[in-house]
């Protein structure tokens, strides 16, 4: 929801949208589904908020991972799977798709370099959480190292 928004939101607020945003996702369709013995997979979550909202808009990441683990009643994915892209790749990236970007996605260079040191110190603190992958790789080599660790996990 808050992706796609145009105007201008102070971080503060962004980031209390997008706790509101994981509150709601995580007790309608994360938890129902976990308790139904589902595996759930998801595009960005908690280390998302940490990244863009603490270090990328330059709010305290430990009072974002506090407002999003209350926000996701303590629910920490088993797995992260952090694609990682030179920002500057990133970029290159970005503008050769056919799409208009996003807020998040037209962001300066130096805000996506923050969001990418902020995910690394976040793998780094939590590696057994955490899959750092190349994504500069080929896609099938991405794939055959994220189906290694989930296969891993799931036994």
């Amino acid at each position: 929801v808050v992706r796609h928004h145009r105007g201008d939101i102070v971080p503060r607020a962004e980031a209390l949208l997008y706790a509101a945003d994981r509150a709601h996702h995580v007790a309608t369709v994360v938890r129902p589904a976990l308790e139904r013995g589902e595996v759930v997979l998801q595009d960005r979550y908690l280390d998302s908020s940490v990244a863009y909202q603490g270090a990328g808009r330059v709010l305290d990441g430990t009072e974002i991972r506090d407002l999003s683990l209350w926000a996701a009643e303590g629910a920490l994915p088993d797995l992260t799977v952090l694609l990682d892209l030179d920002p500057d790749c990133a970029r290159v990236r970005l503008d050769s798709a056919d799409k208009p970007f996003d807020r998040l996605e037209a962001e300066k260079t130096e805000f996506h370099a923050r969001v990418r040191d902020a995910y690394l110190e976040l793998a780094a603190a939590e590696p057994e959480r955490f899959l750092v992958v190349d994504a500069a790789g080929t896609p099938e080599g991405i794939s055959r190292q994220i189906r290694e660790r989930v296969s891993t996990l799931l036994g």
